[in-house]
């Protein structure tokens, strides 16, 4: 039997999250053109933009569910294959209708890549699942800025066409193609110890009640009617979201018996990845006025990002993933205040600065704490996870692009510190459960 290489599977691994990476900066940049060469308006861009994001999470939500029937191998080769036909028809998109399409192809592509890669790193590395998660993870933030620097040399420098930057993923995508070819891909962390498919749903606490909110949200994103609809009185977000609680809470406790730990998470991690995405998502239109390039605004914040995940290992150690969120969630609420007031361009990168060092380890984070606090979730707990990310951004992002347009960049950006401030409380409570949760299982 061929033996496991996991130097070349961590390694190709990261380069299909490049790929993913990629597409994030190549799509901050061109939502200017879209809205001024070919007369979309934003919140038009910031819905053509979102399949890229409820497409990533249609695609973990099934990876998570199917993964260990269909090997992981198989996804791997889907997310290959989905990348290859985004590309393409990005390439020939020059409307509405056509970007939405490709937008969907590379989401797809993308939420298969982390579908699949999450759980591949937690097996490959069962001991450092946190430090290598985000290891993983710093080719995210690191693509972005290979992006944001490309987006910039060919766009803004040689004033070259969109579809040239466009096509520099085919470079990484062939590679990470080459690197996995005719190699052993493990099975999950979950098929190798033996947990079965059923503990596997049970632990996620409540996998129906999340799953339907999921496509709910998929739907608001989607469909201007169903938004309008709900966004048009502040009472019906909160009772929609009360009705959801009250489900969790009653399959949670009442049909599986278990903690809810995980979907206290799920909720968490709705409000990191928008604090995150949405922002960063958004960045051109955000930081247009300040001074300064907002791509160079992008490769600041990315790079700082990528660098702080890279040596997350001894942080996440002296911390614990809790206290790491916590303090994230701090810096993030005080990196987008400065933001809403920064006018030079010292005064830009120096919040910039503090909101990349906040939202740097929410999402490898996240994921890690899933996979240590509820390992028996499995590659379904990492995957919901991430897609609920993705799909509570594809939410964001027309809301952002309505605001932005009228009520402007800065009130924009004071509204979104709500969400980390939000987090900052749910921090401190899952802090509080993770220690009585150690304080019990060293009594035992």
């Amino acid at each position: 039997m061929k033996e496991l290489n996991q130097k070349r599977l961590f390694i190709a691994s990261c380069l299909a999250l490049l790929v993913t990476a990629i597409t994030f900066a190549i799509r901050a940049k061109i939502e200017g053109v879209f809205n001024d060469d070919y007369g979309l308006t934003k919140e038009q861009v910031g819905r053509a933009l979102s399949p890229a994001f409820w497409g990533f999470a249609v695609a973990m939500f099934a990876g998570g569910y199917f993964i260990d029937l269909v090997k992981t191998k198989t996804i791997i080769w889907l997310a290959f294959g989905l990348h290859l036909i985004g590309i393409v028809l990005l390439l020939l998109a020059k409307d509405y209708t056509s970007l939405f399409v490709s937008n969907v192809f590379i989401g797809l592509g993308n939420g298969s890549v982390e579908a699949a890669c999450n759980p591949l790193i937690a097996t490959l590395f069962p001991n450092q699942k946190t430090k290598m998660l985000n290891r993983f993870h710093v080719w995210f933030p690191g693509g972005i800025v290979i992006g944001g620097i490309l987006a910039w040399l060919i766009m803004d420098k040689f004033n070259l066409p969109w579809q040239l930057l466009v096509g520099v993923l085919f470079i990484p995508l062939s590679v990470y193609g080459i690197l996995f070819l005719g190699q052993k891909i493990p099975e999950t962390e979950r098929v190798s110890s033996g947990v079965s498919y059923k503990e596997m749903m049970r632990n996620i606490g409540a996998p129906i009640t999340i799953t339907l909110a999921v496509i709910f949200m998929i739907l608001v994103a989607n469909v201007p009617k169903i938004s309008d609809s709900i966004t048009s009185n502040y009472a019906y977000p909160l009772i929609i979201v009360g009705i959801i609680a009250v489900f969790i809470v009653l399959e949670g406790r009442l049909i599986n018996k278990i903690s809810l730990l995980f979907p206290f998470v799920f909720f968490c991690m709705l409000l990191t990845a928008s604090t995150e995405l949405g922002t960063t998502q958004w960045i051109n239109a955000l930081l247009e006025t300040n001074g300064i390039s907002p791509m160079i605004i992008l490769v600041v914040v990315t790079g700082i990002m990528a660098v702080g995940r890279f040596f997350a290992g001894s942080l996440v150690h002296r911390l614990n993933p809790p206290g790491v969120l916590l303090g994230s969630s701090i810096l993030s609420t005080a990196g987008l205040l400065l933001l809403s007031i920064s006018k030079g361009p010292g005064m830009t990168l120096i919040s910039a600065a503090v909101f990349a060092v906040g939202v740097c380890y929410f999402w490898p984070t996240m994921i890690g704490v899933a996979s240590e606090y509820i390992p028996k979730s499995g590659a379904l707990g990492m995957s919901i996870l991430g897609g609920a990310g993705f799909v509570a951004t594809s939410m964001v992002l027309p809301i952002m692009g309505k605001s932005i347009e009228t009520s402007g960049a800065e009130i924009t950006l004071r509204n979104m510190s709500v969400l980390p401030i939000i987090l900052i409380v749910a921090f401190i409570l899952l802090i509080g459960f993770v220690k009585k949760h150690e304080t019990l299982k060293k009594a035992d």
